[in-house]
């Protein structure tokens, strides 16, 4: 059984930094399509940071320079680093698998993905 496990998530103020982690039980990363998505009050979930089966990176562009996606196989645990925190940040955030033992490219889309964790709520504030 999948599991995904977020963490980290807190309250900031606007500059400030926060590390999620995404912990996977019953599988590993490797041959999976990866990323993080957020989804705030009323609005629709986004694609926030993605890894690809190909060793590529895709960031939404409100983020790129900000956030940071990486992967640790060996712990099974999915990071993003995220640094210069802004108020619109704010959300929870959530991240995703799906198999895909073929190349492909990182995705920002939702509905690219099978797996979800439950998420870990971020709040900055100004």
């Amino acid at each position: 059984q999948v599991q995904l496990v977020e963490s980290g998530g807190g309250s900031v103020q606007a500059g400030g930094s926060l590390r999620l982690s995404c912990a996977a039980s019953g599988l590993s990363f490797n041959l999976r399509r990866v990323g993080w998505f957020r989804q705030a009050p009323g609005k629709e979930r986004e694609g926030v940071a993605a890894l690809g089966t190909n060793g590529g990176t895709n960031y939404r562009d409100s983020v790129k320079g900000r956030f940071t996606i990486s992967l640790d196989n060996a712990k099974r645990t999915l990071y993003l680093q995220m640094n210069s925190l802004k108020p619109e940040d704010t959300a929870v955030y959530y991240c995703a698998v799906k198999f895909a033992p073929w190349s492909v490219t990182p995705s920002l889309v939702p509905s690219d993905y099978t797996d979800w964790g439950q998420g870990t709520q971020v709040t900055v504030s100004s």
